[in-house]
């Protein structure tokens, strides 16, 4: 069942999504291989992180409404974690890694 995604959601998660999907791909990798993990590549990282990861490699009509869901509750955190005007260097690396986990660098020029 695909869902109406609207002009103003596609766009916010966008913009808050500032990680390609290549990005976010080598960056759930690279976070899920530790010492005693051996996270299967295509199931590496947190669900919301893989969900972003898929929703990324999707056309617009084929969202599903979970995938809206999904993105709404990406903007949110994002926004939660991260207000406008908040200095990219604000928190530390573990802040930066969650908001790296579903596909925003804080660092990366907007």
């Amino acid at each position: 069942m695909t869902a109406q995604v609207g002009d103003e959601l596609w766009d916010e998660f966008h913009r808050a999504v500032n990680m390609t999907s290549r990005e976010l791909q080598e960056w759930l990798s690279v976070e899920a291989a530790g010492e005693n993990s051996e996270e299967v590549p295509d199931r590496a990282g947190r669900p919301l992180g893989r969900q972003v990861l898929e929703i990324l490699g999707k056309r617009r009509t084929d969202l599903t409404d979970a995938d809206a869901a999904a993105m709404r509750r990406v903007v949110e955190i994002i926004r939660t974690q991260r207000p406008a005007g908040t200095d990219v260097t604000a928190g530390g690396a573990d802040w930066r890694h969650g908001l790296m986990d579903i596909g925003h660098d804080p660092l990366k020029p907007e």
